[in-house]
């Protein structure tokens, strides 16, 4: 394992979290691709996707068969506007990599919005901190582990 994965997987275990880190050969770097590679449906991809709400950063976990309506989300959190974040930020605020990003291991608690379609599916797949790694786990584990607020992240 590399050292982020590392990381990344005492995170998991401090969380009491189920899953073990599993590290590919190559990265992948989208959601498709990765369900590919899993041999899953898109939906059970959970994407960790940084952004910024009235300038504190924001966790969205998205389904890989959902985009993010923000305004939609804005008005959930009651914010004024919520914007895609640089790399360079996604770096700085979780300290993984856009592409890698987890949804738990970074240096300070994140604003989570978990997308509740994740639900449909008894095992979903998220982030581990490296373009190359993933975690099994579940809607409730993601739910618990980030302390988020289960929502609908597309507009219904």
């Amino acid at each position: 394992m590399s050292n982020a994965t590392d990381t990344f997987t005492a995170h998991l275990r401090d969380l009491d979290a189920a899953g073990s880190v599993v590290e590919f050969e190559a990265e992948l770097p989208t959601a498709a691709a990765a369900a590919e590679r899993l041999g899953c449906e898109l939906g059970a991809i959970a994407n960790s996707l940084i952004f910024t709400a009235d300038d504190e950063p924001l966790l969205i976990i998205a389904s890989g068969a959902h985009r993010v309506d923000t305004k939609h989300v804005a008005r959930l959190l009651g914010v004024r506007k919520i914007r895609r974040a640089t790399p360079e930020f996604v770096l700085e605020v979780t300290g993984q990599p856009v592409g890698g990003v987890g949804p738990v291991g970074h240096p300070r608690p994140i604003r989570t919005v978990v997308d509740r379609m994740l639900a449909d599916f008894p095992e979903v797949w998220a982030g581990a901190g490296a373009k190359h790694a993933m975690f099994p786990t579940s809607f409730d584990e993601l739910v618990r582990i980030t302390g988020g607020l289960a929502a609908e992240v597309e507009k219904p």
